[in-house]
């Protein structure tokens, strides 16, 4: 796989930089909710421009928090514990797929381990509607959005849920934490690993520390000095021995196996790993096939 999602794959130096964007605008992608006034219609917010079919919508239910231009800057956004990032900002909302956005309004900032400062917006919007609110905040994305390449990668299962709702397509996604910067044995082991409790805290320390309760178990598992009990996805069978290090020192992307895990809200398995599977991938880039290379 070529192009960012490679370049994530292959280091953690970006995730240094991604950490800093995260602490400079917090973690929380839409704001709180007021009634809705269905007796008026909002005007466009600049006299003359073209009106979008979301634009309507937007200025109506979105703005006083958001602000009229998606720059964060409504009234009701200086009251939030964590104030939402601009959605003019295209280096953090460009990579979210539209189906994340619209799980967001439709089902609450909560639904995807966000500060739940804005509830469901399904039961008061239309799928249309909320398709064309997600459609016109794409407009005021700076750097311009362009919607992705090729479909999302079809999963086996529904990926489990967790201890912790984790979104990799906000922190992977969003904020371009490498893939090496939590999972670091990968390039040096067997096994990829899991970041450590302390990890997380390195940046949960402070963003979202508060009004978020997914980050709030972060802190309790922190507290009381255990690990958090994730739920395994991969596992190979016993008898296989499949070093991370040799496949990431040949500059094979994590994709490759994992799928687009930068556009996952939850992680689920979309490669069979099975021995055939393995062996069509080794066959064509043409690396060893002997069988002592899985079977020792």
């Amino acid at each position: 796989m070529e192009g960012p999602g490679r370049d994530r794959a292959r280091g953690s130096g970006s995730g240094a930089a991604a950490l800093a964007r995260a602490l400079a605008v917090g973690v929380v992608l839409l704001a709180p909710w007021a009634p809705p006034d269905r007796g008026s219609v909002a005007q466009p917010a600049r006299p003359g421009a073209p009106v979008h079919p979301g634009q309507a919508v937007y200025l109506k239910h979105c703005a006083t928090c958001h602000g009229e231009t998606g720059a964060s800057d409504g009234p009701g956004a200086a009251a939030l514990p964590i104030k939402p990032p601009p959605f003019t900002d295209g280096r953090l909302f460009n990579p979210l797929r539209d189906s994340f956005l619209y799980q967001v309004v439709k089902d609450g900032s909560g639904s995807v381990g966000l500060a739940p400062q804005m509830p469901a917006f399904g039961p008061f919007l239309t799928d249309r509607e909320i398709r064309d609110v997600v459609a016109y905040v794409r407009t005021l994305a700076v750097p311009p959005y362009r919607p992705p390449s090729g479909p999302p990668a079809a999963p086996i299962a529904p990926g489990p849920a967790q201890p912790i709702e984790f979104s990799h397509a906000i922190h992977a996604g969003s904020y371009g934490i490498g893939c090496q910067y939590c999972h670091a044995d990968a390039r040096r082991s067997s096994f990829a690993g899991l970041p450590s409790v302390a990890r997380c805290m390195g940046c949960h320390k402070i963003v979202a520390a508060q009004g978020n309760p997914e980050v709030q178990k972060l802190h309790r598992y922190w507290e009381r000095k255990e690990a958090i009990p994730w739920v395994r996805l991969h596992k190979l069978a016993g008898f296989v021995y499949f070093p991370h290090k040799r496949h990431v020192h040949a500059g094979l992307a994590c994709q490759t196996c994992h799928g687009a895990v930068e556009t996952m809200q939850r992680v689920a398995q979309v490669a069979p790993l099975t021995m055939g599977w393995c062996v069509a991938c080794h066959a064509e880039r043409r690396a060893p096939l002997d069988c002592v290379i899985c079977h020792h």
